[in-house]
C-alpha cells in the first residue's frame, strides 16, 4: 500500500479517495465553520467550569528549563506563544517532575519549594498574554502537568539514562539497555512517591493552577503501572492493585486540595516496541511469547488494541469523581508512528511501516469508541498535527460527530501557535508555519538540545543548533 504526503492530497477528492484506499475512516467536513458559529468555537460546559473553545493545548516540553528545575527564558516564550494560541484549555502546559529521580532531563521542571514561584509566573505570563490577545481569561483553563518519568529518566545527563522501574520488561531492557539488575522500585518508595504527588498538587492549587494531570502516558511511570501484570505486591497484578497508585494519589488530593480539578492524560493502548529494519522501515520487534503480556489495552498479539480495560480504567477515573481525560496511544520512545504520526522519523526513529494517516485515523477511532461509551466524560484527543491544512476541517467533524471534545495540539504549536485563533477569524492558514512534521522538535532532545521548531520559527532558526541537526540529519540520510 503506498504512502503518500499529505501535501499531495490538496483537494477533498483526493483526500478521500487516498482514505479509501488505505481502508480508514477519518471525519471531514468538506468547508470550516469561522467565528462564534463554528463547531470548533464552541464552548464546553464541565461542571460548573466553561472552557471557551474546543482547541486545547497539548503538554509541550522543551528540554529547556534551568539545571535547578526553573523555568529559562526559551520556556517563558513558549508558554506565552500557549496563551496567544487562541486554544482556551492548556493541557497541564508541560510535564513537570514531582522529584529529582524522576526528571526525564536535566533541564525539565520540577516542583521544589524554590521554583514554584516561578512555575506560577509561567500561568500568570500565559494568561496575560491571552488577556492581551483576546481580552478575556474568565473562560481560560490551566493546569499543570504532574509525571515521574520512571524508565526514561534522565536527571542527571541528557545521554545517560537512570531508569526506575516497576517491573523488568525483557523488550524494553534490550531497547533502551536496562537489564534484571536495574533496580525496582519498592512498594514503600512507591508509597513515598505518592506523596510528592500529593504535595506537588497542592502547591500547584496555590499557584493558581485549575488542574492537575496525573500522567499515565508514553510509557513514563504512571503509565508503566497499568502494565505491572507480573509485578507482585499491592501495586502489580490485578487492575485493582494496578491503579492503586493513582487511586492514592487522588484520595491524597481530595484530603489536601478539595477544590483543584484532576485529569489524567492516558495511553488507551500499547504495543510492542518497534526498532529500523533493514529498509529503515519500523517493524515490531519479535516478542516471542503469546499472549503478549506487557501492553496495557493490547489483544495479546503485541499490535493490536483490545479497548475492555481501557474502558474499565475510564469507569474507574468516573468513579473518583474525574470527568477529564487526554487520550494518546503507545510511547514516542518506541511507536512513534502511531504516537506521533509524521513523514519525516526523528533521528533515533525509522519511516513508518504505515501511512501516517493510519496513525492518525487510529488515535482518534480509539477515543470515538471511549467516548462512545462514557459519554459524561470530557475527551481531549491526539494526533491532529499531521494533518496539516485538513487538520480545521477534520478537527471540526471529530467535534461534530461527538468523536471528541476537544482537538488536542501538539507539535503544530510550536511553529504555528496561533492557528485556532486564525480558524476561528476565517483567515487563511500561514502555510509557511505549518508543522510538516520533520521531527527536529524529537531530533534535537534526543542528542542533547533543546526542543523546538527549528526549520519554521524563526527564533529557533537562528540557532547555531539548527546547524547541528542538519548535520546529523545528513548522517543519517
Amino acid at each position: 500500500m503506498e504512502s503518500r504526503k499529505i501535501t499531495s492530497l490538496d483537494t477533498l477528492a483526493k483526500l478521500t479517495g487516498h482514505l479509501r484506499t488505505l481502508g480508514v475512516e477519518l471525519p471531514l467536513d468538506e468547508e470550516l465553520i469561522p467565528g462564534p458559529a463554528g463547531p470548533l468555537a464552541q464552548p464546553i460546559q464541565l461542571d460548573k467550569i466553561t472552557i471557551g473553545n474546543r482547541f486545547c493545548i497539548l503538554p509541550m516540553e522543551g528540554w529547556d528549563a534551568e539545571m535547578d528545575g526553573k523555568p529559562s527564558a526559551l520556556t517563558v516564550r513558549r508558554w506565552k506563544r500557549f496563551g496567544l494560541s487562541g486554544a482556551k484549555l492548556i493541557w497541564g502546559g508541560e510535564a513537570v517532575a514531582v522529584q529529582h529521580d524522576g526528571r526525564a532531563n536535566p533541564n525539565q521542571l520540577l516542583m521544589a519549594e524554590e521554583n514554584l514561584s516561578s512555575i506560577e509566573q509561567l500561568r500568570v505570563e500565559l494568561e496575560q498574554t491571552h488577556q492581551q490577545e483576546f481580552g478575556r481569561t474568565d473562560d481560560l483553563y490551566v493546569g499543570l502537568q504532574l509525571t515521574h518519568s520512571g524508565r526514561f529518566a534522565r536527571p542527571n545527563d541528557k545521554q545517560h539514562m537512570e531508569p526506575r522501574t516497576l517491573y523488568n520488561h525483557p523488550l524494553m531492557d534490550e531497547k533502551f539497555g536496562t537489564n534484571s539488575s536495574t533496580p525496582v522500585m519498592t512498594d514503600d518508595e512507591i508509597e513515598r512517591l505518592i506523596e510528592r504527588f500529593v504535595s506537588a498538587s497542592s502547591d500547584a492549587h496555590k499557584m493558581g493552577y485549575r488542574f492537575v494531570d496525573i500522567k499515565h502516558c508514553h510509557g513514563y511511570l504512571g503509565h508503566e503501572f497499568l502494565s505491572s501484570f507480573d509485578r507482585p505486591g499491592r501495586f502489580g497484578g490485578s487492575l485493582e492493585n494496578r491503579t492503586r497508585f493513582l487511586r492514592q494519589v487522588v484520595e491524597g488530593i481530595r484530603g489536601e486540595a478539595p477544590d483543584l480539578q484532576i485529569g489524567v492524560r492516558v495511553s488507551v493502548y500499547d504495543t510492542v516496541p518497534f526498532r529500523r529494519g533493514g529498509s529503515e522501515t519500523g517493524e515490531p520487534i519479535p516478542h516471542g511469547e503469546s499472549p503478549y503480556r506487557y501492553a496495557f489495552g493490547g489483544d495479546g498479539t503485541g499490535t493490536g488494541s483490545d479497548l475492555s480495560e481501557p474502558s474499565q480504567f475510564l469507569s474507574l477515573l468516573e468513579s473518583l469523581g474525574i470527568s477529564m481525560v487526554c487520550t494518546t496511544i503507545g510511547s514516542p520512545y518506541y511507536v512513534p508512528h502511531l504516537q506521533r504520526p509524521a513523514w519525516y522519523p526523528p533521528s533515533d526513529g525509522y519511516q513508518s511501516p504505515v501511512d501516517p494517516l493510519v496513525g492518525v485515523a487510529i488515535q482518534l477511532a480509539v477515543t470515538a469508541e471511549l467516548r462512545r461509551v462514557h459519554p459524561r466524560m470530557m475527551f481531549v484527543g491526539s494526533g491532529y498535527s499531521y494533518l496539516q491544512e485538513w487538520l480545521g476541517h477534520i478537527g471540526q467533524a471529530a467535534v461534530s460527530r461527538n468523536w471528541v471534545d476537544s482537538v488536542g495540539l501538539g507539535r503544530m504549536v510550536l511553529s504555528y501557535p496561533d492557528l485556532p485563533a486564525d480558524i476561528f477569524a476565517g483567515r487563511p492558514y500561514k502555510k509557511k508555519l505549518i508543522c510538516r512534521t520533520f521531527s527536529d522538535c524529537t531530533t534535537g532532545p534526543r542528542n542533547g538540545m533543546v526542543s523546538g521548531c527549528f526549520p519554521l520559527d524563526d527564533y529557533y532558526r537562528q540557532m547555531p543548533e539548527r546547524d547541528q541537526l542538519k548535520a546529523i540529519k545528513a548522517q543519517i540520510d
